[in-house]
């Protein structure tokens, strides 16, 4: 696939296979992360790659029983209600089980962490499908990036005092019938364009 194919036929995997990402794959997908625009090339973004099993199934019941406590009010992003109906129906994965999770952080005072961040997700996203890894954008730790048992966690595994998580991608091999992701595109039917000539 050229760049453009591979950015057209990116789609989000919400359901993985039982396999380990191979080390050189997360490498390169790290590595397209690491080497996406930032603001003055700051290049202050902070990944963090967790492949640990525990620590994957703590960090989705921990996440869970944060949003269990949570109440659902009106004019609330729809996928924040979903993941707090989820979490009180119980059961809740916020990865989906993936056996790869790639947590992004940044400074807390930068003006640009969430833009970086944004930028270095798509550009893991990007690498990921191209070579036939699945993916899917994770919004519930930047949801919760001011929780204590949370940041607790993440400084423990080395989140500076000043940095705060902006976003996440689950990664890893689709589990549908030839292991590749899906990609056939879904038509647009929002992002509105003006040509002003």
């Amino acid at each position: 696939m050229n760049a453009y194919e591979t950015i057209i036929t990116r789609r989000s995997t919400r359901k993985f296979r039982n396999r380990e990402v191979d080390e050189k794959l997360t490498d390169l997908i790290i590595e397209a992360g690491r080497h996406a625009p930032s603001g003055g090339n700051s290049q202050s973004s902070h990944f963090f790659v967790i492949t640990n099993r525990e620590l994957l199934e703590k960090l989705a019941l921990m996440v869970s029983e944060a949003f269990r406590k949570m109440e659902v009010h009106e004019g609330m992003y729809r996928s924040l209600v979903t993941s707090i109906t989820r979490s009180k129906q119980g059961n809740y994965i916020f990865h989906y089980g993936c056996p790869m999770l790639i947590v992004v952080a940044n400074k807390k005072d930068y003006g640009n962490n969430i833009a970086d961040c944004a930028c270095a997700l798509e550009n893991m996203m990007i690498a990921a499908n191209s070579l036939d890894l699945g993916t899917c954008w994770i919004n519930q730790l930047k949801w919760l990036n001011k929780d204590e048992g949370l940041l607790e966690l993440f400084k423990n595994l080395g989140l500076g005092e000043e940095e705060r998580i902006y976003g996440a991608l689950a990664v890893g091999y689709p589990d549908t019938e030839d292991g590749l992701p899906v990609r056939t595109p879904l038509p647009r039917t929002g992002n509105k364009v003006e040509y002003i000539k």
